[in-house]
């Protein structure tokens, strides 16, 4: 666990400024709490936070409890390499709040993977989680690597020792892993038969998204995109309109991305942009998806589809059109190009695409904003169906799991959507409420230990 440090900045040869450091000359001070995981990504969450607290009217206790992740892991440990060789690789686990139940967070393989980004999404993860009304708090881990780099013997080897070394802070009812980029249901059944293997039974209920062999389930991986569809379905439906006709632009072709696509251009919406990494394509008259998709599966780069024109990959975000999907990554809707944004509704795929500025620019451009908090909680949501499956010893199939997420989606949304109307502010705002509401009255009913 982290904890605060006392330093005497007057001896320090840097003497660096900012979290977690005091100014220089003040001389023996008391580190910030939490300056451990600041970072930009943090920042944003944070910001978010502060801006629902305040709307609120939250309590300074409860502000001090929810700001700062409640404990986080860091780990360096050896993985031997095909060749016999030797690396030494960094891994987290931040675990943001234990009110309301076991946490709950994806684990990524990226080689940007740091504490604060843990720490952002540990919280947007507890916002989620209140905000459908699940019973966990927020998490987030992962290790620095990138994962093409390594054998799939490699891979395995890493996601044990990286499993081994957070036992002692993950149980079904301490806190849940489950998969996030870089790693899938390959990577839960290594870490699963790990914890098993400590433990000295089969655990199927620690982590989340395992093959069906284990106890997963079909539904969890399409699950992401499918509860963005459902969510914009029902902001639309409250405006009295639906998807059909409806023309959208997506960035991110991956697991989340793609499936809205699809399922978007199922109900009658004209796809006419999709970018990943390398680059986008686009026609104002509309994409077949299904082409796209095969395109992809036979190893071909998006940016080399014989159909439709050549972007480049942020370029999509200000093209023409109803609905903007930004499913790449955090922090692609900025100050510099929110003022161009075409789009009416903008649902957050990823993790946090939007900054702060560019939230106060949309909003005054009359653009709707379906927070991340709302737009992608159907992994999770889906997660908890698969965690519960675990504990009862129950078999949903894919059409009883689809069906359940829906109802879950669609009725937060509405909660969201009436506070939206209540209060006249954001559905970000809105979504926070809600949140923060439920996350704060839990912690100030359970109260300090001691």
């Amino acid at each position: 666990m982290l904890v605060s440090l006392a330093v005497d900045v007057t001896e320090r040869d840097d003497k660096r400024e900012g979290p977690g450091f005091a100014a220089p000359g003040l001389g023996r001070e008391l580190v910030d709490a939490g300056g451990e995981w600041r970072s930009e990504l943090h920042a944003v969450a944070r910001a978010q936070f502060e801006r629902a607290a305040e709307a609120n009217g939250l309590s300074e206790e409860a502000r001090t409890r929810l700001t700062e992740p409640r404990r986080a892991l860091v780990t360096n440990f050896p993985v031997r390499r095909d060749d016999g060789s030797v690396v030494s690789l960094t891994g987290y686990r931040v675990q943001h709040t234990l009110t309301m139940g076991p946490t709950k967070g994806g684990i990524r393989f990226a080689p940007d993977v740091s504490l604060g980004e843990c720490a952002a999404l540990a919280m947007w993860m507890t916002w989620k989680c209140a905000l459908m009304g699940l019973p966990y708090g927020g998490a987030k881990g992962g290790v620095r690597c990138s994962p093409a780099d390594f054998s799939d013997a490699e891979l395995e080897a890493i996601t044990r020792r990286y499993a081994a070394e957070l036992i002692p802070v993950i149980g079904p009812r301490h806190d849940v892993p489950a998969p996030d980029m870089g790693t899938g249901e390959r990577e839960m059944a290594w870490f699963m038969d790990t914890y098993s293997q400590q433990i000295g039974h089969s655990v199927p209920e620690i982590v989340t998204g395992k093959p069906t062999s284990l106890g997963g389930t079909d539904a969890r991986e399409p699950a992401t995109g499918l509860g963005l569809v459902y969510s914009v379905e029902a902001v639309l439906e409250r405006r009295g309109r639906g998807l059909d006709g409806m023309c959208v632009s997506v960035q991110g072709f991956g697991k989340v991305g793609a499936v809205a696509a699809l399922e978007m251009a199922r109900r009658g919406a004209r796809i006419v942009a999709v970018a990943d990494i390398d680059g986008a394509v686009h026609d104002p008259h509309g994409l077949d998806v299904n082409a796209l998709l095969d395109w992809r599966r036979s190893g071909n780069e998006l940016a080399a589809y014989p159909e439709g024109d050549r972007l480049g990959p942020a370029e999509v975000l200000t093209l023409p059109c109803d609905v903007l999907v930004p499913a790449a990554a955090a922090r692609q809707l900025t100050a510099s190009n929110a003022d161009a944004v075409k789009a009416r509704i903008v649902a957050e795929g990823a993790n946090g695409p939007t900054t702060p500025a560019a939230d106060e620019i949309l909003e005054d451009a009359g653009v709707t904003v379906v927070p991340d908090i709302l737009a992608n909680a159907g992994g999770v949501t889906v997660s908890y169906f698969e965690w519960m499956q675990g504990h009862q010893g129950q078999n949903w199939d894919a059409a009883e799991m689809d069906s359940r997420l829906r109802r879950q989606i669609r009725s937060a949304t509405a909660r969201v959507l009436d506070e939206a109307e209540r209060s006249a502010g954001s559905l970000r705002d809105a979504a926070m409420s809600v949140a923060l509401g439920r996350v704060s009255n839990a912690a100030l009913n359970r109260g300090v230990y001691p």
